[in-house]
C-alpha cells in the first residue's frame, strides 16, 4: 500500500494542473464575454457619433462636388488645347457647346458656322477621348450664367457653339465664364490671353 501513494499522489500533480488550467480558462472565457459586450457597447456608442457627426459633412461635400467636377475638367480641357498648340506649333480650338454643357479640345479645320465668322467654326467630335482629358462635361446641376470671349457684345451662352483659340507662342483668345450651380455657388473661370492660363475665382464673396 505504501508503494501505491506515491502514484496516487503522483497522480494528483499529474492532475492538478490540468484541473487548475480548465478553472483559468472557464474565468478568462467569462471575463472575455463580459469585456466583449463592453466594447460592443462602446462601439456602438462611437458609430453613432460618428455617423451624428459625420452625415452633415458628407452632405455638404456631395453637394459641393458638381461645381468642383466642373472646374477640374473645364481647366483640364483648357490646359490639353494649349499644350497641343504649342507642342504642335499650330492653333488650337476649346470648343464649348454652352446649350448641352459640353466642351472638347477641337482645331480650326472644321466647317463654317453659321452667323459670325469671325468666332466659330464647327467642330466635328471624333478625335477626342474624354479619358484624356481632351472633352468634358458640365454636371446637370452646373449653368453657364455668364460667356464672354474677347469682350465681344455677343451672348455666346445662348449660341449651340463658341471657340476659343490657342496659339502657338502659348497665348490665347479672352475669355471669362461664369458658373451658377443649383446651390447657388458661383465660380469664374479666367484665360489669361498673354499665358493662356485658366485661373479660377477663389473669393466667393466677390459674387455676393
Amino acid at each position: 500500500m505504501e508503494e501505491e501513494r506515491p502514484l496516487q499522489d503522483s497522480g494528483r500533480l499529474r492532475r492538478g494542473p490540468t484541473e487548475r488550467h480548465r478553472d483559468q480558462c472557464s474565468r478568462a472565457r467569462s471575463r472575455m464575454s463580459a469585456f466583449t459586450l463592453l466594447e460592443i457597447m462602446i462601439v456602438v456608442g462611437i458609430m453613432a457619433l460618428l455617423v451624428t457627426t459625420g452625415v452633415p459633412l458628407v452632405v455638404r461635400a456631395w453637394k459641393k462636388a458638381p461645381m468642383a467636377k466642373a472646374l477640374s475638367e473645364f481647366v483640364e480641357v483648357c490646359s490639353q488645347a494649349r499644350a497641343q498648340a504649342i507642342m504642335q506649333g499650330r492653333q488650337v480650338d476649346l470648343v464649348l457647346y454652352p446649350q448641352e454643357g459640353r466642351f472638347s479640345v477641337g482645331d480650326s479645320s472644321g466647317h463654317a458656322a453659321g452667323g459670325n465668322s469671325s468666332f466659330g467654326h464647327v467642330y466635328v467630335p471624333g478625335g477626342t477621348s474624354p479619358n484624356a482629358g481632351t472633352s468634358g462635361q458640365f454636371p446637370r446641376e452646373i449653368l453657364i450664367e455668364l460667356l464672354d470671349i474677347n469682350k465681344l457684345r455677343h451672348e455666346f451662352k445662348n449660341d449651340e457653339m463658341a471657340r476659343v483659340r490657342f496659339f502657338p507662342n502659348g497665348t490665347c483668345d479672352e475669355l471669362t465664364i461664369i458658373l451658377l450651380s443649383d446651390q447657388g455657388e458661383r465660380r469664374e473661370i479666367l484665360l489669361e490671353i498673354t499665358t493662356g492660363l485658366a485661373m479660377v475665382e477663389s473669393d466667393v464673396n466677390r459674387f455676393r
